[in-house]
């Protein structure tokens, strides 16, 4: 054994030792998505006075994140996204209308002098005409209230409790900052100036032009003394709950700008164990059914790619737990579809350890490993950058859930080039040091060409002839998947309309047609009902607050019983506007990146090439949801943008090869080369897309309907892009090179009209 594979060895085994640690003494951290729970996105709108900057909005996570601690919710989640917006995740928050109450009122907390009592009708007042403000307390007494004495930024501190001794039930007391209890001094003087019973001897508390509560300075206060300026108490006869309630919205304090809520979703418990536990099975299951493929295909080097490709299990999910990434069901997806794109390294590997065995059959086993590893580096390092620049895009350009995924997307991909070129090679270098493995050709796996190669290499189809008939193909696949979208339109989800989405789930079955005439005569009759997963009822709708989901919720369970919300999508018109026009921008941003790095890496035909077979995926896989009636939503954008990475994959890999034989020799006409290339690379095509239909098609079947569409997408993508990084890339690059390619000027000759005859590109040998 080498230093080289004992370094290797050595480095393995310490990180798999490190990431068992993690993996059995750290949890991960869930997204409300696989947990349960509300997650809000509130935005902080300018007013008249302050602009809603970042540091505003800094502060106004300040008071909220008091406001969700009184809520008593176990681990909340508060951050601050851009300049404007406040991300709130409460786990098992089930009902956001509490959360929501207390979180999304602005809070404009005043305290007043009451004027008096406001006699019907008026509003003004009589002396100058200007307008009063008055306000009904909590009796419905409308009180004429004088101009704001005290802000609630001046509340220190607000406590319920039970006052038994004086027999004045529950109370909440107030503590002020030292300028406050000042003001709160003086104002409470000059109310004592007024005889008891007097409505001036009141002090109006103001919370968004209401009324919270009106108390009268008790009579034992003088005139002019006023409160202590330390604190004071309200009473007023509260049960617990208004105590707490009102000790909440006081200490809460006064918001720097009102905020409103532009997302807000709920997942039930159940839905995210079932996804969990769906997922669990397509990757156990994909992940089973990939290591047998592989150990098929390749005997015992693919026995120990089966083994890395655990080993990348366990390394990728301590890297999630370690970093603490919190674990989204998108992302949960990705960790999945990661499994079954890891073995693509090992494929690319072991297909060019294979060429080098059948280029010459007498060289050693070891030697023919090291050189396919040393080939197929440039190709695996290309593809992993494009798919990182996918996931990066995903990341930047996503939001919510999207970023989980572009995350997970990415440790997946770091770890499945570690996975690849040290685990699997150091141990396929012990193997190959064997020398029963080394003489054995039908154990080792690589020493004998497989089925596709030998097929391939007996039939040496023609393929580049005409590849105009390629494109033409392909370009009759595109129009017919936009003829869907023109005919049968993209059916955009919420996050990108705008409006809400519930889903729900019944103790009776209740019926399509049954569920939209019950809610048709409450009201809603405007509301989108279909049916869900396992005989559920989704319902979506335009505006819909939370007191009009509650009774919409009421009046479905009298058909069908108990009534479960099982999943709550709200998105503000403003922010879907904002999502589509960022999921525009990621796929064209996506396409300018891949060109720019595969025109620096390749030739810019090849890049072209390339990018015209990604359009090409994109406009099918959207068709072909358009054509079935699938949702477009974030998690088919995430979908959508890990199909780009796919293909580009795809095609670098061809390209590389073309590129590497080309280079070998640049007399031989550039369709030979193209065609020799592809050949050479269907093998790993065919079984890398092996080992992620695996996975893909148990995410399908046993992922639910949390997962099948984008499960859907992803088949649909890997199809496609297969064919098109050999039918579509290869010729249009082909075509691109004949049109361009110029010949160059002869030597001491005007460069005008004299040319030296060139060889075409595309022609067999002729001479032009």
């Amino acid at each position: 054994m080498t230093r080289a594979t004992t370094v290797r060895a050595v480095l393995a085994v310490a990180v798999l030792l490190v990431s068992v640690y993690i993996t059995l003494t750290m949890s991960p951290r869930l997204g409300l998505d696989l947990q349960g729970g509300t997650r809000m996105v509130l935005q902080a709108k300018d007013s008249a006075t302050v602009e809603a900057d970042r540091e505003t909005t800094d502060r106004t996570l300040e008071v909220l994140r008091q406001r969700v601690d009184s809520l008593g919710v176990a681990e909340p989640v508060l951050t601050r996204s851009g300049e404007d917006r406040i991300i709130v995740e409460l786990p098992d928050v089930q009902d956001p209308r509490q959360a929501a109450a207390v979180i999304g009122r602005t809070a404009q907390l005043s305290f007043h002098e009451v004027l008096g009592a406001a006699p019907p009708g008026t509003d003004t007042a009589p002396e100058t005409g200007e307008k009063r403000l008055i306000l009904p307390d909590e009796q419905g007494t409308r009180l004429d209230l004088g101009p704001v004495r005290l802000s609630g930024a001046g509340v220190k501190d607000a406590t319920a409790f039970f006052e038994a001794q004086q027999a004045a039930g529950w109370t909440v007391k107030l503590d002020f900052h030292k300028d406050a209890g000042k003001d709160w001094t003086k104002l409470t003087g000059e109310a004592a100036c007024h005889p008891a019973g007097d409505e001036r001897r009141r002090v109006a508390i103001v919370l968004d032009e209401k009324v919270i509560s009106s108390p009268q300075v008790d009579p034992s206060v003088g005139c002019q003394a006023g409160l202590p300026s330390g604190g004071t108490q309200i009473t007023g006869s509260f049960t617990a709950k208004e105590a707490r309630d009102l000790a909440l919205l006081i200490k809460g304090g006064a918001l720097p700008v009102p905020v409103e809520i532009v997302e807000q979703r709920t997942v039930g418990p159940t839905l995210g164990a079932a996804a969990i536990d769906a997922s669990a099975q397509a990757a156990l299951i994909g992940a089973a059914a990939t290591a047998l493929f592989i150990t098929f295909v390749y005997r015992l080097f693919g026995a120990l790619a089966a083994v890395a490709l655990a080993a990348y299990g366990v390394i990728s999910y301590a890297a999630l737990v370690g970093l603490g990434v919190t674990l989204t069901l998108p992302g949960l997806a990705g960790f999945v579809l990661a499994i079954g794109m890891a073995v693509d390294a090992n494929v690319l590997v072991f297909e060019r350890a294979r060429e080098e065995c059948q280029d010459r059959p007498t060289r050693s086993l070891r030697s023919a490993l090291t050189t396919g590893f040393q080939k197929a580096f440039s190709a695996v390092a290309d593809s992993n950058i494009t798919t990182l620049l996918a996931a990066g895009l995903l990341f930047f350009l996503g939001s919510g859930p999207v970023k989980g995924f572009g995350v997970t997307l990415a440790i997946g991909v770091i770890t499945s080039m570690f996975s690849a070129l040290v685990i699997a090679r150091a141990l396929t270098e012990i193997a190959a040091g064997s020398r029963f493995v080394s003489d054995y050709r039908g154990v080792n796996g690589i020493a004998r060409p497989g089925s596709v190669r030998t097929w391939l290499t007996r039939k040496d189809p023609q393929l580049f002839r005409k590849p105009v008939q390629w494109l033409v193909i392909s370009t009759v696949l595109v129009a017919v998947a936009v003829a869907g979208i023109v005919v049968r339109g993209v059916d955009l989800g919420v996050e990108f309309t705008g409006g809400r989405l519930v889903e729900y789930s019944t103790s009776r079955p209740v019926d399509v047609e049954t569920a939209r005439s019950t809610l048709a005569d409450a009201g809603f009759g405007d509301a989108e009902i279909t049916t869900a997963g396992d005989g559920d009822i989704s319902v979506r709708t335009g505006k819909l607050d939370n007191d009009g989901e509650h009774a919409l919720r009421t009046a479905l369970a009298t058909e069908g019983g108990e009534t479960t919300k099982v999943r709550d999508e709200l998105i503000g018109p403003s922010l879907g506007d904002e999502l589509r026009r960022n999921a525009l921008i990621a796929l064209g941003v996506a396409v300018l990146v891949q060109l720019a790095y595969l025109a620096v890496r390749f030739r810019w035909t090849f890049a072209v090439g390339s990018v015209i077979a990604m359009v090409h995926d994109v406009i099918i896989v959207v068709g072909a949801f358009a054509w079935l009636g699938r949702p477009v939503d974030g998690i088919f954008l995430a979908a959508l943008l890990t199909v780009i990475g796919y293909s580009v994959n795809d095609s670098v890999v061809v390209f590389d090869r073309v590129r590497e034989l080309w280079a070998g020799n640049r007399k031989t006409p550039l369709a030979t080369v193209a065609r020799r290339a592809v050949l050479q690379t269907v093998p790993r095509t065919v079984n890398t897309g092996m080992g992620a239909l695996f996975i893909l098609v148990a995410l399908a079947v046993l992922g639910g309907d949390s997962l099948a569409d984008f499960a859907l997408a992803l088949l649909i993508g890997i199809v496609v892009g297969t064919w098109s990084s050999v039918f579509t890339a290869v010729p249009g690059a082909l075509v691109l090179e004949r049109t361009t390619t110029a010949p160059p000027p002869v030597p001491g000759k005007s460069s005008r009209r004299a040319r030296a005859p060139r060889r075409d590109p595309l022609d067999n040998g002729a001479r032009v």
